[in-house]
């Protein structure tokens, strides 16, 4: 079965990400398509961008928080990034997290499960497409777009919607046929 990373991009107190996440990461478990693991950047600590050498050349890598990041993700066969927009772009952490590695995200595909106040994040996941395909990944068309002040109530609660289902379930769909033909062109180059 293939790996999905759900990788939650936001680093900041109070964030709403990792509930987000959560709730992803249940959906595509039910999916039956993937083993989905989260990978929250706040738990992944890592600082700013720290290693001598390039990413490119692949390593060796200087310091073991690289090598753990470095062993997450060259173990997945997919990627969906829960990821917030701030100021119309994605978040630093995510930015940070991306350039510590250069070979590990090859040949893999991306989705999104975006949110925001006014465009759900829309125009953060444009900003962030031509990063990973420099990355040699294959961003999908398929996302799921949340516009949080229509799915979090008054206490702060995440009150997802059918909607969001629905969507989740075509783009899981979607990143499950990809991580398989990527799959197969990794193991065949």
């Amino acid at each position: 079965m293939p790996r999905l990373n759900v990788v939650v991009a936001s680093t900041r107190p109070g964030r709403i990400g990792h509930v987000i996440g959560d709730w992803f990461a249940g959906v595509a478990a039910a999916h039956g398509g993937f083993d989905v693991r989260v990978v929250d950047l706040v738990e992944l600590d890592l600082p700013f961008h720290d290693e001598p050498g390039q990413p490119v050349d692949g390593g060796p890598y200087a310091h073991e928080h690289t090598r753990r990041w470095s062993e997450t993700t060259d173990a997945a066969d997919a990627f969906v990034f829960v990821m917030p927009e701030y100021n119309r772009g994605y978040s630093a952490p995510l930015k940070n997290a991306l350039d510590y590695l250069y070979r590990e995200w090859h040949h893999k595909p991306a989705g999104f499960v975006s949110y925001g106040m006014s465009s759900a994040g829309m125009r953060a996941v444009e900003q962030l497409k031509p990063v990973l395909g420099a990355l040699r990944m294959v961003p999908l068309a398929e996302s799921v777009n949340i516009h949080l002040r229509q799915v979090v109530a008054a206490d702060g609660t995440f009150v997802p919607n059918p909607a969001m289902a629905d969507a989740a379930q075509g783009m899981l769909d979607e990143l499950r046929l990809m991580a398989e033909l990527m799959t197969a062109a990794r193991v065949a180059a």
